[in-house]
């Protein structure tokens, strides 16, 4: 790594390291010899909204289980604000189900919600992400999911959707879980398992665009599952204030906290309880939790 490239991990790394103690989280550079969390240089550099080859590198916050594997992993996409400690605390759930968890910071402390564009360089990411971590000894190749919140979720759908990005690279996502995504941007067919998550108070992400997204597809490519939970609004897994952000409501809500949650954990154990190439389509539908 050169010089510079070291001090870019350097400065990200102190960054990161005022977010984990908001997680609730300690994260020292080795854990034994068991396992390891790490902040780590994903590829030479990020996709970025304009900087192309010439811009940062692409950093990540790399959670591990204890052992050697190989383990099943995710991909973690945040959202327009860039990488925050709720992602963080979301890469250390998903480690203690058992997965190694990656989070990118595909913003590096930007804030583009006002902007578009930052999906697709997300889904660009996590390509480079899936590179990286397929080629880890303590990681099963072939179990490797992608999940992103808001922006990341609308990257998700991107990464996965037939005939888009796909094509282009020769590794590929076994799963796929979008919190909160913007479903309207959505195309027809999709090529892994999905699930989606979305609440019904969302005006940031309207669940009716998810549905009416399904309804497009009328059953074709891999079956998507459609979580809508009652009365949470968009961001409702931020512990944070009643709050308006950009004319639309963000409330936390624990219940569909804790719903989602499980809605994933018991998803990515379907999907990954063999280890098949990707599985043959059937039809979708829709569930709404009472």
């Amino acid at each position: 790594m050169s010089a510079g490239r070291a001090g870019a991990l350097g400065r990200w790394g102190r960054q990161i390291a005022l977010l984990i103690p908001l997680a609730g989280l300690l994260v020292p550079g080795h854990v034994g010899a068991a396992r390891a969390d790490a902040l780590v240089q994903v590829a030479p550099h990020r996709a970025g909204l304009l900087s192309g080859r010439s811009g940062p590198p692409l950093l990540g916050y790399l959670a591990r289980p204890a052992g050697p594997g190989p383990f099943p992993a995710v991909v973690e996409l945040h959202g327009c604000g860039g990488m925050s400690a709720h992602d963080v605390a979301l890469a250390a759930m998903l480690r203690s189900w058992g997965y190694v968890a990656l989070v990118l910071d595909s913003l590096g402390g930007a804030n583009i919600c006002q902007h578009p564009g930052g999906a697709l360089a997300e889904a660009f990411d996590a390509y480079a992400s899936l590179r990286y971590l397929s080629g880890r000894a303590f990681v099963d190749r072939r179990r490797i999911a992608v999940l992103g919140e808001s922006m990341g979720g609308v990257a998700v759908l991107q990464i996965v959707e037939r005939g888009l990005m796909e094509q282009l690279f020769p590794e590929h996502f076994r799963a796929a879980v979008a919190y909160y995504p913007q479903c309207r941007y959505a195309s027809l067919v999709l090529t892994v398992p999905t699930l989606i998550l979305v609440g019904d108070r969302d005006d940031w992400a309207p669940a009716q665009a998810c549905r009416a997204m399904l309804a497009r597809r009328a059953g074709k490519g891999a079956p998507v599952r459609l979580v809508v939970l009652r009365g949470a609004t968009h961001a409702f897994d931020f512990p944070e204030p009643r709050r308006r952000y950009l004319g639309h409501l963000l409330e936390y809500d624990p219940d569909a906290t804790r719903a989602a949650a499980a809605q994933a954990r018991a998803f990515l154990q379907a999907a990954f309880a063999a280890r098949p190439a990707l599985p043959p389509a059937r039809p979708s539908g829709t569930v709404a939790p009472k």
